[in-house]
């Protein structure tokens, strides 16, 4: 896929990273993220996987879903308890030391690590309600000593592209040039320092994904490396994507890379990696409530950073929840700091019937309808290197299809760096 944010700028195979970045390679680099930092299953992909499905012989068949169920037995984790969550969504359970983090051979048989010192000078944020996610409307709750995972099934499985990309961002078909893409964003973002977490409060909608091969999400990215194979991120924020989840949902979710998303990392807890110690919210599962158009708002605020201490990068949702942490020896780059941060929305763009999609970025309203319509990201600020919370500085705004989809900053008292974004996808200016 290519970027149409990259106004033809070349690909710069040959930039050291001990030198500072040119705008050119800042905005090139921007681009190859808001190309790949997203989940990307090609259409081609899902429905040449759906096709196979449909011509193989039954011993293919046999093979192929005993290859699915090896993987669930994998990443489905036993359960001391399970909640059935209005939504349909089944929530294990599992005892905390038993996640599929352990598997991996750096922390098995090690227990999680103690909560870290928080960053100073952190905006108090809003108490949010016990019931956040809809799985907790059961009044069913998991005991100490475990944690909730939404459970994966075949199903799950079999939306994705192969069995080997379930719960991976696919790399297929990204190319940097700037032709067309499948991906529009509209995001902020800073660059050129050297940062060691980020904050904000997103405010939480249903926008309207029109294809299964689409998705809608509002999201941190937490940024360091070239953007050649070594690319590192760390992303938290939610997303509607019915090729993951199998309905239109708002979901809280993470994700993380240390190669450019090629073979490394994954979302929530699909993989070894994420190391979850609370017991009061699953990653994966569906947000509630959510905002209104002309009626309540309901945010969620995340932070991201890093332990001065041991390292790790700590992910907080809400008002001192402590989620879990990605250990540093995930990381290259981002052992050390981040060197760039972005926040904002971003839709895939499938052009059904050669039209532009009308999946919805944020609200499905544009960013000048403002407060109790539009989508926004307040509160912006990023954690510098003495573990102190301050406001963003230099934030940029971009949106690479404007008549589709825009953005617009501001900064005051009450709300300090904000921005409004998204829209509709398919009007009369966005054919």
């Amino acid at each position: 896929m290519a970027c149409s944010c990259c106004y033809g700028l070349p690909y710069n195979h040959h930039h050291h990273r001990n030198q500072p970045l040119s705008p050119p390679v800042i905005s090139s680099l921007l681009c190859f993220l808001l190309v790949v930092a997203s989940p990307l299953v090609c259409a081609d992909d899902s429905s040449d996987f759906g096709r196979r499905n449909q011509t193989l012989r039954p011993d293919e068949e046999l093979r192929k879903m005993k290859l699915i169920r090896d993987h669930l037995q994998k990443i489905n984790k036993p359960p001391v308890k399970t909640i059935q969550s209005p939504d349909g969504d089944i929530i294990d359970c599992v005892r905390t030391h038993q996640q599929p983090a352990f598997d991996h051979p750096q922390l098995t048989g090690q227990q999680p690590l103690d909560a870290p010192e928080r960053p100073t000078g952190q905006n108090p944020s809003e108490e949010l309600p016990e019931d956040y996610q809809l799985w907790r409307l059961s009044g069913e709750s998991c005991p100490d000593g475990t944690i909730p995972i939404r459970r994966s099934t075949e199903a799950d499985v079999l939306r994705a592209s192969s069995i080997r990309r379930h719960g991976r961002k696919s790399t297929k078909n990204v190319r940097r040039d700037s032709s067309s893409t499948g991906h529009e964003h509209a995001v902020g973002y800073v660059s050129g320092d050297e940062y060691y977490g980020a904050k904000a409060s997103i405010n939480v909608w249903a926008p309207k994904v029109t294809s299964p091969y689409e998705f809608s999400l509002s999201q941190m990215w937490v940024i360091s490396g070239s953007f050649s194979d070594d690319l590192n991120t760390i992303e938290a924020g939610w997303q509607v994507s019915p090729e993951l989840y199998g309905d239109n949902y708002p979901r809280f979710f993470t994700y993380w890379t240390t190669d450019a998303y090629q073979a490394t990392g994954c979302y929530n807890l699909l993989c070894s990696g994420f190391v979850q110690t609370n017991n009061k919210i699953a990653i994966g599962a569906a947000i509630s409530p959510m905002s209104a158009y002309r009626g309540g708002q309901f945010d969620i605020s995340l932070l991201i950073w890093k332990d001065p201490k041991h390292g790790n990068w700590w992910l907080e949702f809400g008002s001192g929840l402590l989620v879990g942490y990605w250990p540093a020896f995930l990381f290259t780059h981002l052992r050390d700091h981040a060197t760039m941060v972005q926040y904002g929305g971003e839709i895939v763009n499938s052009r059904p019937n050669g039209m532009h999609t009308a999946t919805q970025m944020g609200s499905g309203h544009f960013s000048g309808e403002g407060f109790g319509k539009a989508s926004y990201f307040r509160n912006l600020q990023v954690v510098d290197w003495d573990n102190s919370l301050i406001s963003v500085k230099n934030l940029r705004v971009l949106a690479d299809h404007p008549n589709c989809y825009d953005i617009r900053g501001g900064v005051n008292r009450v709300w300090g760096n904000y921005f409004y974004y998204g829209g509709p996808g398919r009007n009369v200016r966005c054919p």
